[in-house]
């Protein structure tokens, strides 16, 4: 297998934002007397945001409107606070420098929106590392739907068996397979024990195996 290019997933993979916004949506929660179904929230990582009304679920537990532009306000602030102490997840810059001096593509596919993707890319200086970036207003369906990796793929002008996904979460590694790419996956704290063994490799970080150890399994396989 020839591997031209790599396609990462941003949330949670080149930056644990997902941490961060469990943290800021379990203290909310509480502040208000309410609890987050830890189920519930399994189920939304990697995907778009807004799948689930997380206001209309306190509403529900409260039995009561909430002022939902304050609560929005308050949640924000303290998520972006949690955000701003979080540094590049390891070995991703080494991958991105490595793939950059092979001469492989390199693009983002992510169910978040293109503000907050390419915003916190320039905020983490990596920004210039990608020739693609592919967001949810790109498609019409974001992951665990593959159209996010195929735009990305469309993009890098490559075929899906020229191209490793890098994922942390099950929707994410469903998206990338219901593509075509191999995937390698590589969880944070809150996807570790989510169920991933639909991707091909399991990493516990990019800094566990260089790129071109990585490269050199895939071609054996």
């Amino acid at each position: 297998m020839a591997i031209r290019g790599l396609i990462f997933d941003f949330d949670g993979l080149i930056v644990d934002s997902e941490g961060p916004d469990h943290q800021s949506w379990q203290e909310c929660f509480a502040e208000h007397g309410c609890e987050l179904p830890a189920g519930l929230w399994a189920d939304l990582i990697g995907r778009a945001v807004g799948v689930v009304d997380l206001y209309a679920l306190m509403e529900e537990q409260l039995g009561r409107p909430l002022d939902r532009a304050a609560v929005r306000a308050a949640r924000r602030r303290r998520y972006l606070e949690l955000m701003a102490a979080q540094p590049v997840l390891p070995g991703v810059e080494a991958y991105l420098r490595a793939a950059r001096g092979l001469g492989l593509r390199r693009g983002v596919a992510s169910s978040g929106t293109r503000e907050w993707v390419v915003g916190n890319l320039e905020r983490l200086g990596l920004h210039a590392h990608f020739e693609c970036v592919r967001c949810r207003e790109d498609v019409t369906h974001a992951k665990p739907e593959p159209e996010l990796y195929l735009a990305a793929l469309d993009a890098l002008e490559l075929r899906p068996h020229e191209a490793i996904a890098f994922e942390d979460s099950p929707n994410g590694v469903l998206a990338a397979k219901r593509a075509g790419l191999y995937c390698v996956a590589v969880p944070n704290p809150l996807t570790a024990d989510m169920p991933l063994d639909h991707a091909d490799l399991r990493l516990p970080s990019l800094a566990h195996l260089p790129l071109p150890d990585l490269l050199r399994r895939i071609e054996v396989e």
